[in-house]
């Protein structure tokens, strides 16, 4: 049995084969994994914790494989989870105060289905609190690094999960995406990052942040890891009533027959986006272009709207969920001179600035006289930009098949950089968050690097329930660039 490991270059694919042809065992792979994360996470803070129950899940995958039984698919993958996604027993702070002692009663559906698969959990991932960023930094524990230069953020607000990836701390990693938060610290950490169709993949047992946005999905070293596992997590649940399972039947496009696409380039103001990110993006569509696929400049007329849309219903959405950590039934209570003190007490200690801040923007759009000028018009906005790519992936009008842009207008910024300029930081979401707004798949995928060796992604957006077409164009993409 081989005892040293190429962390670096291991994927789903090969360490399955590793496992088959016993040159390795779940034990020795999970000990791998976490002797790297104690070198590293020291400087990184990417795990908030590392669970001592990694090696009992390992042994028993390596019991059932020596007794002839055939592994199972992803038996002996280390997984690294976002701490807003529940697993029985284990604390799911959401990066907050308030629920720092918190601990899950039941797995989520996603985590059910990956421990079906053999999946091995490492540990938590920090992350901005209750999903509320774009860079880690809003954690109650401490912003994470980039691995690339630890001084610049990893992105957010599944930064801890995206860098986990980057600094070989698993193989692959969970995390959601409200706004951008799996595909933006995808690009700047250099990993692939994916936002599923909304409904494709259950949010029973994650920690609500913006129930109409967020999307549980899967960051991974390369696009084959991120398809494997969504075709683990997809699937109507029942414990989700939004989870919908395939309902739109899909078209017939074989890329793996190479069918060339119709890809839609993304009409952007380039004066708004760093210069090396415009190099990437026509890098990119000459790399596109050679393997045959058609290229046109699309616009899409109200995606000017979108980050204004964004932040006025998800503020709206944070308001409501955030409602019920109130120090009642679990999290921090901190007690006062009656029940409205408790209220009042418990959620001014446990809750952050940028969650605070959030809560009080959203309760004033919902509030009497302002509902119809601000909620009401952002969902109107909202309807126009999800009919906006409608008809842009209008098969009838032959339209097209994909959609391609930046995925943030920057590689990784510095840690404190943007915390004094609200605007700038939100700003980084601009290309991110249509795809939610609309509900359709969108993946991250490693392009380049800046002059300074900072990573930088692209995104390809595809039509709901798509994302077979997100992997093959993806993996087309992977395989014939330089990144």
């Amino acid at each position: 049995m081989n005892n040293t490991i190429d962390l670096k270059n291991l994927t789903i694919k090969k360490t399955q084969g590793m496992i088959k042809n016993r040159e390795v065992s779940c034990r020795s792979l999970v000990s791998a994994y976490q002797e790297n994360t104690a070198k590293k996470n020291k400087d990184i803070n990417a795990y908030l914790e590392i669970f001592d129950d990694a090696f009992e899940f390992a042994e028993k995958q390596d019991k059932k494989i020596l007794a002839g039984e055939e592994p199972a698919e992803l038996s002996g993958i280390a997984f690294a989870i976002k701490d807003n996604i529940l697993i029985k027993g284990k604390i799911a702070s959401a990066g907050s105060k308030i629920l720092e002692k918190y601990r899950a009663v039941y797995d989520a559906t996603v985590i059910k289905k990956l421990y079906g698969k053999g999946a091995i959990f490492l540990g938590r991932t920090n992350m901005d609190e209750f999903a509320m960023g774009s860079s880690t930094e809003n954690s109650a524990f401490g912003p994470t690094g980039n691995p690339y230069d630890l001084e610049r953020v990893p992105g957010g607000s599944s930064g801890g999960s995206a860098a986990a990836v980057a600094m070989q701390g698993c193989v692959a990693a969970l995390g959601s995406d409200t706004g951008g938060s799996i595909r933006q610290p995808a690009s700047f950490c250099g990993v692939v990052g994916l936002k599923p169709t909304y409904g494709e993949v259950s949010r029973y047992g994650l920690i609500a942040m913006a129930s109409s946005l967020d999307q549980i999905g899967p960051i991974a070293k390369t696009v084959e890891d991120a398809e494997i596992i969504f075709n683990v997590i997809k699937g109507k649940d029942e414990f989700d009533s939004t989870s919908l399972g395939h309902l739109i039947s899909k078209r017939t496009l074989n890329v793996q027959n190479n069918q060339k696409l119709r890809i839609g380039l993304l009409k952007y103001d380039r004066r708004g986006v760093d210069n090396e990110v415009n190099n990437i993006i026509d890098e990119s569509v000459k790399i596109l272009r050679n393997l045959g696929h058609a290229i046109e400049e699309i616009e899409l007329p109200h995606l000017e709207y979108s980050l204004a849309c964004y932040y006025i219903i998800m503020p709206a959405e944070v308001s409501s969920n955030m409602a019920r950590f109130d120090g009642v039934k679990y999290g921090l209570s901190v007690k006062g001179e009656n029940l409205l003190k408790d209220y009042m007490e418990t959620r001014a200690r446990g809750f952050g600035k940028e969650v605070k801040k959030r809560i009080a923007l959203g309760t004033y759009v919902l509030s009497a006289g302002y509902y119809d000028e601000y909620y009401g018009r952002a969902q109107k906005a909202r309807a126009l930009i999800r009919k906006d790519f409608k008809e842009a992936f209008d098969a009838k009008k032959g339209n097209f098949d994909i959609i391609l842009s930046p995925v943030a207008p920057t590689p990784a910024f510095k840690i404190g950089e943007k915390t004094e300029d609200p605007l700038q930081m939100y700003l980084s979401d601009i290309f991110t968050v249509p795809a939610n707004l609309a509900g359709v798949p969108a993946i991250s995928v490693p392009a380049g690097y800046s002059l300074s060796g900072l990573p930088i992604g692209i995104q390809f957006i595809a039509p709901w329930f798509r994302e077979d077409l997100l992997f093959e164009i993806g993996k087309q993409y992977e395989q014939n660039s330089t990144a």
